[in-house]
């Protein structure tokens, strides 16, 4: 039996979804095109060809959804709000229809005694603001406070719990420098330009949700990994502190209060354009922070690389998931005694955590995943461990309800605790759907 009697006994028990990776009706009700849409009917950007379009039709199909939650037993429901549904355009002007979905929404996770944590921007920019000049321009921050100032006027009187971003790496570095996300760019400068911005414009909501919610509870979800070096040599430590600037302090310092790490702006040689009380508004006070664990970094130096200099290697674990991710349950709870001793974290929630794995259907419909039950079952322990050692771990998030658009996979991967078939939408809840039910009403039973 998984050991988890360290969790709070008020632990918040979750799955978490992405609006452009389930929702589909990508042109009804007002909603204009996102970065994603563009990205996704650019040819070669994703696997074999495919697009939100549909996804899991959860627009139509949600109070099926929220069933399916209910039945795992969780007590919280993670989302996120689509930009381009309820602002759909660079005007400003708000599309009714959009926001109503989310009303709707809204209510019946009420109704359901499930609590809604929405999620502001999880990388669905619209089309419009990015023609204007997205994330790297400084209009995009104040367009995106005055969105989060339409969400809260209008759901603020039932929702408490809010993050403003989700991945603000995912957008800047995968998005801007890599170019295997949208907007599909690939511009050191227009990379940490937008990586400013998205700070910028997470402090600009953060202030929009307090003046509109006066007991709002708001975070921010980062996706960070423990990095290691490859080698103990000079050049390969070097790398992997490199490394953990890019992938982590760069997000964590500036909402604590302490700049942008000196070493990074020296590696990116780019200036950033910061303003008078720039840095104040992205240190706003937070009342927890979000986590999104995945995987360990081992890192070796390559000047070759474009900067920060560096690339991954393979770890020694042979247990992968089918992204090819080792599978390393200690990482997250090193990041959690991480967050809380460096960072003086006095609430966290663990905002997703999950693995894809080559799920099959039995001849009797079922899908047994037992990797992904033993991937949760030691991350959940791992969790327990590190509160433990004093983490203020106060919920956990399983990645994801629903199998989904997995943005530049597709179809191919899927994460979720349910399986979808895409061709007629039936819901199956897998073997580790049920595994998470059993572990929480073990959890709720002690």
């Amino acid at each position: 039996m998984t050991d988890l009697h360290a969790l709070p006994q008020d632990f918040v028990w979750g799955v978490a979804t992405a609006s452009y990776q389930i929702e589909g009706a990508v042109g009804e009700d007002g909603r204009a095109p996102s970065i994603w849409d563009t990205f996704s009917h650019t040819p070669g950007k994703i696997a074999q060809g495919d697009t939100g379009d549909v996804a899991c039709d959860h627009y139509h199909r949600w109070p099926e959804d929220l069933a399916l939650a209910r039945e795992l037993g969780v007590d919280a429901y993670r989302f996120s709000i689509a930009w381009p549904r309820v602002v759909p355009q660079a005007d400003g002007r708000v599309n009714e229809a959009g926001l109503a979905f989310y009303d709707r929404l809204t209510d019946a996770l009420l109704k359901a005694g499930l609590t809604p944590f929405p999620t502001l921007y999880h990388w669905d920019l619209p089309q419009a603001q990015q023609d204007r000049g997205g994330w790297p321009a400084r209009e995009t921050a104040e367009r995106f406070a005055e969105y989060a100032a339409v969400v809260a006027k209008r759901l603020g009187d039932r929702v408490t719990h809010w993050s403003t971003l989700n991945e603000p790496l995912c957008s800047a570095w995968i998005g801007h420098l890599d170019g295997h996300m949208a907007p599909g760019l690939k511009d050191l400068t227009a990379a940490i330009r937008a990586s400013y911005h998205l700070h910028l414009g997470h402090g600009l909501a953060v202030q929009a949700l307090r003046a509109a919610i006066p007991n709002a509870r708001i975070g921010i979800v980062n996706n960070l990994s423990p990095i290691v070096p490859a080698s103990d040599s000079e050049s390969d430590r070097a790398a992997a502190l490199r490394a953990d600037g890019h992938i982590n302090r760069w997000w964590l310092d500036p909402i604590h209060g302490r700049g942008y790490p000196a070493d990074m702006v020296r590696v990116y040689g780019v200036d950033l354009p910061i303003r008078g009380g720039d840095l104040e508004t992205i240190a706003a006070p937070l009342d927890w922070l979000g986590l999104n664990y995945y995987f360990r970094q081992i890192v070796a130096d390559d000047p070759s690389a474009p900067a920060p200099f560096f690339r991954q290697v393979p770890g020694p674990n042979d247990a992968r998931t089918a992204m090819g991710w080792e599978v390393h349950a200690p990482g997250i709870a090193e990041l959690l005694l991480r967050l809380t001793r460096e960072y003086g974290a006095r609430k966290i929630y663990v905002t997703e955590n999950g693995s894809a794995y080559e799920d099959t259907v039995g001849a009797d419909g079922a899908v047994h995943d037992p990797g992904r039950i033993a991937y949760l079952e030691q991350h959940l322990a791992a969790c327990a461990r590190a509160v433990a050692e004093g983490a203020p771990l106060a919920g956990y998030f399983a990645w994801s309800l629903l199998d989904n658009f997995e943005w530049a996979y597709g179809y191919e991967k899927r994460f979720g605790l349910v399986r979808v078939d895409y061709a007629t939408q039936q819901r199956t809840i897998k073997s580790s759907g049920r595994r998470y039910a059993e572990l929480i009403a073990a959890h709720r039973k002690r």
